[in-house]
């Protein structure tokens, strides 16, 4: 099972350089990726319900140059409040900073206050993001988009393509989004599952996928900044079992991981060697 940082963009005072550390820290480590949230306009303050106080794709295109391994992904965009075409140029220019390495995170979005703000129908947001995800497609491989109805056809000449084809990754439980996930995702990423519950949505995004299998993972967050890195283990454990492929990890606040997740590594790895 592979362990992934979830950046700590969350907190409205924080020096961006500060994230930017504690992603070049989880690479040194030998975390697999590091991942960040996106919201645009949330109507309430950062904190455990919103993330994404810096823009995703840029502060990953910032991440893409100072490190050379781990995965840079996004958990996850909120597609339907995004131009599609400018987003498939994003995404495919932070893929030619970063080969290989990343991976498009996906969720249609939740709070209909944040879409209010931007003028974007909620009621539409399945819709859009499926759409989205289908022009981003066709356009990385070079065909020409059929026209479709929130966005018309594409015209001109679309450049950069991305070296290989970026991942896509679902987030979210509900029922469109499993089934999304089953549909077009090469991941899926739950958050708030107990392991059996994530074992259950796993044998079934099985089923759903067959024959293709879909990498399963998980968001954590720490407890509480009590929970020992031990406590974390025994979690990560569980969850190992279930059968998850990933557990990203929310360590906290920037200031205050690096101690948790050198140690959290560190232990990980011992467990894994024995």
């Amino acid at each position: 099972m592979r362990l992934s940082v979830a950046l700590s963009n969350d907190e409205t005072g924080v020096d961006p350089q500060s994230i930017v550390a504690q992603a070049r820290l989880a690479e040194e480590l030998g975390y697999a990726g590091v991942w960040v949230p996106d919201h645009l306009l949330p109507p309430e303050q950062y904190g455990d319900v919103y993330g994404g106080v810096y823009e995703a794709l840029m502060l990953l295109s910032h991440v893409a140059a100072v490190t050379t391994r781990v995965t840079l992904g996004t958990t996850v965009i909120i597609v339907p409040l995004r131009e599609p075409v400018l987003l498939a140029k994003q995404l495919s220019t932070l893929e030619r900073l970063a080969p290989g390495r990343v991976v498009f995170g996906v969720g249609v979005g939740w709070d209909a206050s944040e879409f209010d703000a931007v003028g974007v129908p909620f009621a539409e947001r399945g819709a859009r993001t499926d759409e989205t995800i289908e022009l981003i497609q066709a356009v990385h491989r070079g065909d020409r988009p059929a026209e479709n109805h929130f966005f018309g056809s594409a015209a001109g000449v679309f450049e950069p393509r991305p070296s290989a084809p970026i991942p896509v990754m679902v987030g979210g439980m509900t029922g469109p989004a499993f089934r999304r996930a089953a549909r077009v995702a090469d991941r899926w990423q739950a958050f708030g599952l107990t392991p059996q519950e994530f074992r259950t949505k796993r044998e079934e995004l099985d089923r759903m996928a067959a024959p293709r299998r879909i990498s399963a993972g998980i968001m954590l967050s720490r407890a509480s900044s009590q929970e020992s890195v031990a406590e974390l283990l025994v979690r990560l454990g569980a969850y190992e079992e279930a059968g998850a492929d990933e557990v990203t990890i929310h360590f906290g606040s920037s200031a205050q991981t690096s101690a948790p997740m050198t140690e959290l590594m560190e232990r990980w790895r011992a467990g894994h060697r024995s």
